[in-house]
C-alpha cells in the first residue's frame, strides 16, 4: 500500500467517531449529516497507487484526439427500419415483464433458467470440452479501456520502496472499473434505470427494473436490488450468433447493425432456434478486428444489435444477452436515445447483458464441432451494491 493510502484510512478512522460524538453531546446538525459523512468515508477521493487523483474526463478526452468520428450506418436510417424515440417509449410498455414474477423480483429473465432448463442443457454436453468466454481487464492503458478507472496490479509480497522480494509465498493485488472496455463484465439490472427520452422521468428517483426505486442522492443498486439479488449462478442452454462466419468475413465493420432478419438466417444457417431461458451470444469480431489492427473506440463505433431486434428478443424469452462489445450497434442511429437495447432491456425487460464477452475461442470450438448450442454456465460473484461483476462464463461442448 502506497504512503498515501496509509495516511488516508487511519483518517477516515478517526472520523468514524464524529457521528457516536455528535450523538453523545446532542449535536444535532452534525447527526443530520452522518448519512453523508458515511458516504464520503467508505468512498474517500479516487486516487491511484501512485498517489494521483483520477480524474475520468481526462482519459475520454485524450481517447478522442484525432480519433475517427462515427455516424449512423445508413441501414438504421431507413424508414423501414427507423426506430424513433416514440418507438421505445411504447415498447417499455408493450415489452415489460414488471411484475411478471411477481412485485419484488430482482432476477428478471433469468426466472426463465428453471431446474429443468438446467438439466436440459446439461444433456447438450458430448466432447466434455470446456471454452472460456472472459476476457480480463488489462493493465495498460489503451483507447478502448480505462475509461472510469486505471486497471491496477501489483505485487504485494514485494516492497514497495525498496523492491526486496519477500520469504513468503507470492501474492498479488488488483484493482479495476467492474465496467472497463477490456473487461467482460455482466451488469447488474439495476446498472440502467429510467432515462430520456422515456416519458414520465421521476425527478427525485431512479427507477429500475420493475419498479424498484433508489433516491437520487442515494447509491443505487444496493442490497437486493444489486447484482447479488440476481442470484448466485446459472446453467442454461447457450445459443451462438457467429456473424462474421454466416457474412464470410473477419469482422463486421464499425456501426454495422444487426437486424431481426440476421438473427433469423442465422438459425436456418446454424440450424438452431432461439428460445425461452436461453443465452444469446452475438459475435460480430470485436475481439478479432482488435487483435489484428489494434483497439479503437469501439463504444462510438462498434457493430451489435439495432433496436428493432428489441422485440424479437422479448418474443423469444432469451434470459441473458452476450455480447463481445456493448450489444447495441454504435451509434444507435436512434435519435436522442444512445443505447436503447442496453435500457429497455434491462429497465423494462429485466434482461441482463454481458458486455464484451470473449467470444473467439467459443466461436473456433462451434467450427469444429459444427454446432452452436452448447451448456453455460455462470456464477454471479456476490458483490455488495455492486453495479456489475466480472463475466465469469465457460461454455461446455
Amino acid at each position: 500500500m502506497d504512503n498515501v493510502e496509509e495516511k488516508v484510512i487511519p483518517m477516515n478512522r478517526r472520523f468514524l467517531l464524529i457521528p457516536v460524538l455528535a450523538a453523545l453531546l446532542g449535536l444535532g446538525p452534525l447527526v443530520m449529516h452522518a448519512g453523508e459523512l458515511q458516504a464520503q468515508i467508505e468512498y474517500p477521493e479516487q486516487r491511484t497507487r501512485a498517489g494521483h487523483v483520477w480524474d475520468r474526463d481526462i482519459p475520454r478526452y485524450l481517447s478522442t484526439l484525432g480519433m475517427r468520428q462515427y455516424e449512423a450506418h445508413p441501414a438504421t436510417q431507413d424508414p423501414a427500419r427507423l426506430v424513433t424515440a416514440e418507438d421505445t417509449r411504447r415498447w417499455e410498455e408493450e415489452l415489460s415483464n414488471w411484475g411478471r414474477w411477481g412485485d419484488d423480483d430482482t432476477r428478471g429473465a433469468l426466472n426463465m433458467i428453471t431446474p429443468q432448463k438446467a438439466l436440459e442443457a446439461i444433456a447438450l454436453v458430448e466432447e466434455g470440452r470446456t471454452v472460456n468466454l472472459m476476457h480480463m481487464a488489462e493493465f495498460h492503458p489503451s483507447v478502448d479501456g480505462w475509461r472510469f478507472w486505471p486497471g491496477e496490479k501489483w505485487l504485494t509480497s514485494v516492497n514497495p520502496e525498496t523492491g526486496e522480494v519477500g520469504t513468503g509465498a507470492a501474492l498479488d493485488a488488483i484493482r479495476f472499473s467492474t465496467h472497463d472496455g477490456t473487461l467482460s463484465h455482466l451488469d447488474a439490472i439495476c446498472h440502467y434505470d429510467r432515462r430520456p427520452p422515456l416519458a414520465d422521468i421521476d425527478p427525485d428517483y431512479r427507477v429500475t427494473y420493475n419498479n424498484h426505486r433508489h433516491p437520487r442522492t442515494e447509491l443505487s443498486c444496493q442490497g437486493d436490488v444489486g447484482v447479488m439479488g440476481m442470484g448466485e449462478g446459472y446453467v442454461t442452454r447457450a445459443v451462438l450468433v457467429d456473424m462474421p462466419l454466416m457474412k464470410r468475413v473477419e469482422w463486421l465493420e464499425p456501426s454495422t447493425p444487426i437486424f431481426i432478419e440476421d438473427l433469423e438466417a442465422w438459425e436456418e444457417f446454424a440450424g438452431v432456434t432461439i428460445g425461452e431461458g436461453d443465452a444469446l451470444l452475438i459475435r460480430t469480431g470485436r475481439w478479432a478486428k482488435r487483435e489484428a489492427e489494434g483497439p479503437w473506440k469501439y463504444d462510438q463505433g462498434g457493430a451489435g444489435l439495432h433496436a428493432s431486434v428489441l422485440p424479437w428478443l422479448r418474443e423469444r424469452d432469451v434470459s441473458l444477452l452476450v455480447g463481445d462489445a456493448v450489444t447495441d450497434v454504435q451509434p444507435s442511429g436512434v435519435e436522442g436515445f444512445g443505447r436503447p437495447v442496453h435500457t429497455i432491456s434491462m429497465v423494462a425487460m429485466g434482461l441482463p447483458l454481458v458486455d464484451n464477452g470473449y467470444l473467439e475461442d467459443v466461436a473456433a470450438t462451434a467450427r469444429e464441432f459444427q454446432r452452436w448450442e452448447f451448456m453455460l454456465s455462470w456464477l454471479i460473484n456476490q458483490s455488495d451494491g455492486g453495479t456489475a461483476v466480472p463475466f465469469s462464463g465457460v461454455a461446455t461442448f
